[in-house]
């Protein structure tokens, strides 16, 4: 199985950083997900995604990434971590180091029937309205 690793960056307003795939993408094109990918050989999962998040946006979360869920998805040959995290940063300190946009989304407006790749629909219902999801928001606005 391959590892993917994938993060659920909050930023002071409670906005969820989420990624729109571009035409190139090998799996999954034109349709929604959140910073994150495949890891590399020695890698852990949190070490592939704050990897995986720099690259994609130029952004650190503020301590360290929580893990939030595992997802394998044996029909794809993968099983997908997602970690939390939290940030200060805004839209205009995020890099598009990869796919057609990066953008911060308010809470309310994540699920709002955009394309998302598999399983990820189910994490997002499930983190915005945890107490994950909370902590972050209140620990960002401090």
């Amino acid at each position: 199985m391959i590892t993917i690793a994938c993060v659920l960056l909050v930023d002071p307003d409670g906005q969820l950083l989420l990624q729109l795939r571009d035409g190139n993408a090998r799996f999954h094109p034109n349709v929604w997900g959140l910073p994150g990918g495949h890891g590399e050989p020695g890698e852990t999962p949190e070490q592939t995604a704050e990897r995986e998040l720099w690259e994609e946006t130029g952004l650190r979360a503020e301590g360290p990434l929580r893990p939030f869920a595992v997802q394998p998805h044996p029909e794809l040959g993968r099983v997908k971590h997602y970690f939390t995290g939290r940030t200060r940063a805004r839209q205009e300190d995020v890099v598009l180091g990869e796919g057609e946009a990066i953008v911060f989304v308010p809470g309310d407006r994540v699920l709002d029937g955009r394309p998302y790749t598999p399983g990820t629909v189910e994490v997002l219902t499930r983190f915005l309205t945890s107490p994950e999801y909370a902590d972050a928001r209140t620990s960002t606005t401090g």
